[in-house]
């Protein structure tokens, strides 16, 4: 989310799958598209049919590589040094969009004299301190602009995937700019002397492909860029799960900023989310440190005043100046009546964050005896998590557990059937963890909606009523809500109000008395004091006199109609297909697309024409609900004071932005660094080819149940990456336990190169056991050219594939890859590295009982490790 957050002003995908047939370049980096959503990729191969070119780089060869029109091989965890490579390429070949740059992004702003850069500390930025391993983002700022204090600085991480970024900026235009670009101390000129190294030899050195391969790939997205071409990127959490992986995201930015590719059609940026609704997962959170709509939770050391923390978390101009409407409608959505203006909206029932909270921080505090319990819901860490051992020894720590899940998976049975019972590691009668079984409802047996890819919100419809003690997800919290509310109903004790003054009444239906998931949606939708349903964020106010759940999906039930229940066909509606479902925000297909117009506020061109001022009607008008003020002319310029909306100008497309801008340059709001740097994996067999800091400073890691290979570890040589296929889903629990998915791919199975396997001494469907310094597993082995081995730095490095779905449990059962795998994880949103660490390989299968435990100290005693 921030890495697109603090570059564009919002998390989710810029532009929509469909938009994709109008790429003229698309490059698939970090996804096997084809085979991990092959809904959207028809749309790619639309693309290449109408004469667009179509590239994928990857470390494996893939069936998205089959359909591509170039594929290039890379190293696993060398992504930044290739995009760094195409910003390089792009100022060395003034291939920029200048007038989209000059006037849609802060190339111009001048930054602060005091900040340095990677290439003058040697791959730290300026504000590092080495005792706390953090960032003080002050030398970032820009000149002559004020930052407000540390306890009242902006949002990071996830809170900052939504523009909430800018909230620290005391003002909405850049004190100091050069029009000229010319300023040494201009964004636009640290931009290109940080990347001036990433040279096509210095990017094949560090991906392992040839200076060739990657020109290919930089001439051809420069080439399909401009006014009358655009390019698109995709990826998935081949980018995301890296200790750099929101800043890989940030180089991508950054290319399709100085192209001019963001906001225009076949442009932008696809970010192609994996399950059904991991967008809205985030959207209305399953995250700890967030509010739905990217709101932040608020901290034990934040104000206890709501105004007060408004002040402090509110963008001076830009949408987050609407922050108050966003809040006190929030609490109006949970509290109803008990949110008065007497008392402050009821924001002290609030809870507050006191620690990280993240998944893996759990874990370490689940081991070290600090948590209590635990409730998984549609989560199988066993499996699905980074070392399954410790995920494992966690919750055999814990006093009770709760599963709910359509099977049994490996997390409701780890204290029975799991490596560490068959070891001896763990004994079943010495866990005094109390196992919660409760099965859920599928997806068919209850009402609801899926938030996809592209934001779009699609309902779906209960098919068949759940068998048995089936429960849907609505129905478990809903009266879960209503016993805990019952049991203390006559309480007086302060501590209890926010649990029974919560709007907890929603209409049931059936034997089961399942909830209205129609009214839950009405409640995210919200309404005004006289019940009426809210059309648009827009209508939200500060004063108590509206109740929004969820500020970004304001206008999903406008009118009092469910709109993502739409499913008019695409050839009854024009293109954009604005009737199908309903996409956040305010329907918009395409985020920022005041930008697919010139600053006067005509297309670029012809053939990319999205959205246009119209002088007539005075109001923005086009094939797109325009993500801008309808009726703010191009040449607004904001008056002295303006605050809010009204302080952007009218030709700043960035409208979450505190300056409107798109950021080539984050002057706040990561945890990592303004600017992407190369960085090794946190296990890497080579060292950094630009800097003496050979990983990213911020990274996060545990050690004690979490042993690392060293840096070029002789032990631990070659480059393993995880993978998912087309017919498993994640952990396995929706398809190992199916006998036709379970016969299409019916075991766990090892990917290496010919040269690879002669090597070490593999056969083609022979066993092999896959080691690192966490555990062991073995799979079948499939030999195959797709993983072709890399040359760096004189080096030839061979890289492993596996695939993660196999676990203990089902009809089909194998090695769980993220066994293998670290907890070291992302500073901004601590996702771990599972596409890129070390391991190594021998042939046969791996030992059993204690000779497992044995096989990994030996290892570790070997590699001189802990």
């Amino acid at each position: 989310m921030p890495g697109l957050g603090t570059s564009l002003g919002r998390g989710g995908a810029t532009d929509y799958q469909q938009d994709l047939m109008n790429a003229d370049c698309i490059v698939i980096m970090g996804s096997n598209m084809a085979e991990n959503h092959p809904v959207g990729f028809q749309w790619v191969m639309e693309a290449r049919e109408r004469g667009a070119e179509v590239i994928h780089v990857d470390p494996r060869f893939t069936r998205t590589s089959a359909m591509a029109t170039k594929f290039v091989g890379i190293r696993a965890g060398s992504d930044i040094a290739f995009l760094g490579g195409i910003v390089n390429y792009i100022f060395g070949h003034e291939a920029w969009f200048d007038e989209y740059v000059k006037a849609y992004t802060n190339a111009p702003v001048i930054i602060g004299e005091r900040f340095l850069d990677t290439e003058d500390l040697d791959g730290l930025f300026s504000g590092w301190d080495p005792a706390l391993k953090k960032y003080d983002p002050e030398t970032w700022q820009y000149e002559g602009m004020e930052v407000k204090s540390e306890a009242g600085s902006p949002p990071k991480g996830e809170q900052a995937g939504h523009g909430g970024a800018g909230a620290g900026m005391e003002g909405g235009e850049p004190p100091a700019e050069d029009e000229t670009l010319q300023h040494e101390r201009c964004v636009f000129q640290i931009l290109k002397r940080h990347f001036a190294r990433y040279t096509p030899e210095l990017v094949a050195d560090a991906c392992g492909c040839t200076a060739e391969e990657f020109l290919y790939v930089a001439q051809k997205l420069c080439e399909n860029s401009g006014r009358e071409k655009t390019g698109s990127i995709a990826y998935a959490v081949g980018w995301t799960q890296h200790t750099v992986g929101v800043q890989i995201i940030r180089t991508a930015a950054i290319i399709q900023l100085l192209l001019g590719n963001i906001g225009r059609p076949g442009g932008g940026i696809v970010a192609l989310r994996g399950h059904a609704s991991i967008q809205g997962s985030t959207d209305i959170p399953t995250l700890s440190n967030t509010l739905p709509g990217y709101m932040q939770m608020p901290h034990v050391e934040d104000p206890r005043d709501l105004a007060e923390w408004i002040d402090r978390y509110k963008a001076p101009t830009g949408w987050w100046g609407k922050l108050d409407t966003f809040m006190v409608s929030l609490l109006k959505a949970w509290w109803g009546p008990a949110a008065t203006k007497e008392n402050d909206f009821a924001f002290s029932y609030l809870p507050r964050i006191d620690d990280d909270n993240s998944a893996y921080w759990t874990t370490e505090q689940m081991l070290e005896g600090k948590v209590k319990g635990y409730i998984l819901v549609g989560e199988n860490p066993a499996v699905g998590s980074a070392n399954g051992r410790a995920q494992r020894l966690g919750m055999a720590k814990l006093d009770w557990l709760v599963v709910r899940d359509l099977v049994e998976i490996e997390s409701a049975a780890f204290w029975y059937d799991s490596p560490e019972i068959e070891s001896g590691e763990l004994k079943a009668e010495e866990i005094g963890t109390e196992v919660f079984f409760l099965p859920a409802a599928s997806h068919v047996e209850k009402d609801g909606s899926f938030t996809n890819t592209q934001r779009l919100l699609q309902w779906h419809f209960r098919a068949v009523e759940p068998k048995h003690d089936c429960r849907s997800d609505l129905w478990f919290y809903y009266h879960l809500g209503r016993i805990l509310r019952e049991r203390r109903k006559d309480s007086k004790d302060p501590k209890d109000r926010p649990l029974l003054d919560l709007t907890w009444s929603y209409p049931t239906a059936g034997e089961q008395e399942d909830p209205s998931a129609d009214a839950v949606l009405a409640e995210i939708n919200g309404h005004d004091d006289s019940g009426q349903p809210l059309g648009a964020y827009k209508e939200l106010k500060g004063d108590g006199s509206t109740a929004c759940g969820c500020w970004i999906y304001c206008g999903v039930f406008a009118e009092g109609i469910n709109q993502a229940a739409r499913k008019k066909p695409h050839w009854e509606q024009r293109y954009a297909a604005p009737d199908w479902g309903w996409a956040w925000p305010a329907n918009r297909r395409m985020l920022y697309n005041r930008a697919s117009a010139d600053p006067a506020g005509n297309p670029w061109s012809k053939r990319k024409e999205l959205v246009w001022w119209d002088p007539k009607e005075q109001k923005w008008t086009g094939h797109d609900v325009p993500d801008f003020d309808e009726q703010t002319p191009p040449d607004y310029v904001p008056p002295d004071g303006a605050e809010g909306p009204d302080a952007i100008a009218g030709n700043h497309p960035f409208i979450m932005q505190a300056d409107g801008r798109g950021w080539l340059f984050v002057p706040q709001g990561l945890q990592d660094g303004p600017l992407p740097a190369h960085y090794e994996p946190h296990e890497s067999p080579v060292g950094n080819p630009l800097y003496r800091q050979r990983a990213n400073p911020a990274l996060h890691t545990w050690k004690d149940e979490d042993p690392y290979s060293a840096p070029e570890s002789e032990e631990f040589p070659y480059v393993v990456t995880t993978y998912r296929l087309t017919e498993h889903h994640t952990a396995g629990g929706m398809s190992r336990f199916l006998p036709y998915l379970a016969e299409l791919q019916p075991q766990m199975f090892v990917e290496v190169h010919p040269a690879l396997a002669r090597a070490r001494g593999l056969t083609h469907g022979g066993w092999a056991t896959v080691m690192t310094p966490r555990s062991a597993i073995e799979g079948r082995v499939m030999v195959t050219n797709r993983m072709r081995p890399v040359r760096i730095r004189g080096k030839l490095v061979h890289q492993v594939g596996l695939p993660y779905h196999w676990g203990q449990r089902g009809l089909t059962t194998g090695g769980a890859a993220n066994d293998l795998a670290h907890m070291a994880v992302d500073p901004n949103v601590h996702i771990e590295e599972v596409k890129a660490f070390t391991c190594d390989i021998w042939p046969g299968r791996r030992p059993r009982g204690a000779k497992l435990a044995q096989l990994i100290t030996d290892l570790r005693v070997r590699a001189q490790q802990p």
